[in-house]
């Protein structure tokens, strides 16, 4: 059964251009790294700090292997301190979640 993880990120409003640029990154390392990115999507109108990612994986046990893979990779962990080091990202959460089939 594959699992899609849902993430909803809390962002400063004021720092949406940085959260861009780190989701960008990801475009490629998530990927890289095994996971089927769905995609990010930044706020357009309405609410200006929430965004939101969608990761699809065969399992969770490939989810697991994935997230094993993403910490042994240089531009993630680079990313990764990125989101650190600016604080764009206020909160994090996750959600996973499979599909309804008939």
């Amino acid at each position: 059964m594959s699992v899609t993880v849902f993430i909803r990120y809390q962002l400063d409003p004021f720092k949406r251009a940085q959260f861009e640029d780190y989701s960008k990154r990801w475009l490629t390392i998530i990927p890289k790294c095994g996971g089927d990115l769905i995609g990010y999507f930044m706020p357009h109108e309405g609410t200006n700090n929430i965004a939101f990612a969608l990761i699809t994986f065969e399992s969770l046990a490939a989810y697991e292997a994935y997230r094993a893979r993403l910490r042994q990779d240089a531009e993630g962990m680079a990313n990764f301190h990125f989101a650190e080091d600016n604080k764009f990202i206020l909160a994090e959460e996750r959600t996973f979640l499979r599909k309804v089939v008939v």
